[in-house]
């Protein structure tokens, strides 16, 4: 069989990732995707695509579809769009800035009301990231607990920078939705802080050119 007839066969998960800008998503999605981290801040116009090939317990291969949706597009005419037939969600804030969590009440509403028609209700995490910073932290865990209580929300924490549980983040994710479960061993090797260098992204590229591993890939539409 060939390469390109086994990943087919490849289950596909549709996970978006979105909450304010400058929280991070975009540096969480492409330390996912890429194993690198962009020590400039780069808004995000629209949308990011990134795809991620990752294998769960049960040799289950399955491919995830990262969609970074840039902060400025809450309320946006696409932003429905882009957020429907999620199968996962991440609702990202920063645990040093509380507006970001704050506005969050505003993209879960949206990720609901984009969903409504959806044969497909996903499943949600909330990821409170920039966990390095934790001396600076606003957010108290507690309030991240509450909301997770509240709107029936799985939690996680993470550091992009790091790469802190960012692996953890993704795989929990499509196990969730595939409804398979993790064993201990399997997230304290998903919590190993991925060493990577330090990329500085060009501010005027219209498309990023990488060479990833065979199994992921970047696009910026």
């Amino acid at each position: 069989m060939s390469d390109s007839e086994e990943d087919s066969q490849d289950k596909q998960l549709k996970i978006v990732v979105v909450g304010d800008g400058a929280c991070g998503k975009t540096s969480l999605a492409t330390r996912f995707a890429q194993e690198s981290f962009g020590k400039q801040y780069k808004q995000t116009i629209g949308l990011d695509f990134f795809l991620k090939r990752i294998s769960l317990p049960g040799n289950q291969n399955v491919t995830l579809q990262v969609w970074d949706i840039g902060g400025q597009t809450l309320g946006g005419k696409m932003l429905d769009k882009y957020a429907y037939g999620a199968h996962g969600v991440l609702l990202v804030y920063d645990i040093t800035n509380y507006q970001s969590f704050e506005n969050l009440e505003d993209w879960f509403s949206m990720v609901k009301k984009s969903n409504e028609e959806s044969d497909i209700q996903p499943i949600m995490f909330l990821v409170g990231n920039k966990i390095d910073l934790e001396h600076i932290r606003t957010v108290k865990a507690d309030k991240h607990q509450r909301f997770c209580q509240e709107n029936g929300l799985l939690s996680q924490f993470v550091s992009a920078k790091t790469g802190d549980s960012v692996y953890l983040c993704f795989q929990r994710v499509a196990a969730e939705i595939l409804g398979i479960k993790l064993n201990k061993a399997e997230i304290e090797q998903s919590q190993r802080v991925v060493k990577a260098d330090i990329v500085n992204y060009s501010q005027d590229t219209v498309a990023r050119t990488v060479n990833p591993p065979r199994s992921s890939m970047c696009v910026m539409q």
